[in-house]
């Protein structure tokens, strides 16, 4: 199985570095390279060092191949670094190697231990960048998590199948920071929703709630020979279980509505039916 590599941006180049048996090694290559120096010469230096913690993992390359790369750990990758002389590489590499000795073990430990490495030289837009990039990783961790508990929902008869996609659009959506394209009749209701919408409130609503819930409740199961879905919403600072439904069934509504509703002087207020 290859090894994903992670490319950390520092104040001048970047590091590849892995995860290796759960401590982070630098890609030796590539860094030797970075600087200019002959990949074959430091890597035989490498091996006749007994400080030296080298391992060799299987990688893929540009092309899609995989290949066998060698990996050493930060304080070989620090040792070795220590022992490369600035004055005797390149002008252009300089600054490369440099950072390479400055700013490694840092932004390595963060990448690794915090979720993320800063470069010390980042602009202002770079910063922004990173930001909207790591809201993004939010979104999506967010999103997984509530696609993941729709999923067991529906495996337990929990939710029906229109209010799972219903969901699942809105979800994924939100993963990609967009606004869900929702069918009308797929947006949900619930009886303290439908009441709200008509102006019932106070006293007034914890009555209907009741009702008005039986009602539409005991129609659903005429009409689909089973209980309405149920998830948990707040109700005077209280998560209860709450019957839910889709715009699909509104119509159930405005019949328990128009049984109803007479008894709560609302429709003359809003205009609702009689």
């Amino acid at each position: 199985m290859s090894t994903e590599i992670a490319r950390i941006e520092l104040s001048a180049g970047a590091i590849d570095t892995v995860m290796v048996d759960g401590e982070p090694h630098v890609v030796f290559r590539p860094a030797v390279e970075a600087i200019g120096l002959d990949y074959s010469t430091q890597l035989r230096k490498i091996r006749e060092r007994s400080w030296a913690n080298r391992r060799d993992i299987p990688t893929v390359a540009d092309d899609g191949k995989t290949r066998q790369m060698a990996a050493v750990d930060v304080r070989t990758f620090l040792m070795w670094l220590a022992t490369v002389n600035e004055n005797k590489v390149a002008e252009s590499a300089r600054p490369t190697l440099i950072a390479y000795q400055r700013e490694t073990t840092a932004a390595v430990e963060a990448y690794w231990t915090r979720g993320g490495a800063v470069n010390p030289a980042a602009t202002r837009e770079q910063v922004a960048d990173l930001r909207e990039r790591l809201d993004g990783v939010e979104r999506a961790r967010l999103a997984q998590e509530r696609l993941s508990a729709m999923g067991v929902a529906k495996q337990f008869g929990l939710v029906n199948d229109s209010y799972v996609q219903a969901m699942a659009r809105t979800e994924l959506a939100r993963m990609n920071g967009e606004e869900p394209d929702i069918d009308p009749a797929d947006i949900t209701i619930t009886a303290d929703e439908f009441l709200g919408e008509r102006g019932v409130t106070g006293a007034q609503l914890r009555s209907a709630r009741v009702k008005l819930g039986q009602t539409v409740a005991t129609l659903y199961r005429a009409r689909y020979g089973k209980p309405p879905q149920k998830v948990k919403r707040p109700i005077n600072g209280v998560h209860r279980d709450v019957a839910v439904y889709t715009h699909r069934d509104l119509d159930l509504f405005e019949t328990a509505w128009a049984e109803l509703g007479r008894h709560y002087d609302v429709q003359t207020a809003i205009g609702g039916a009689a």
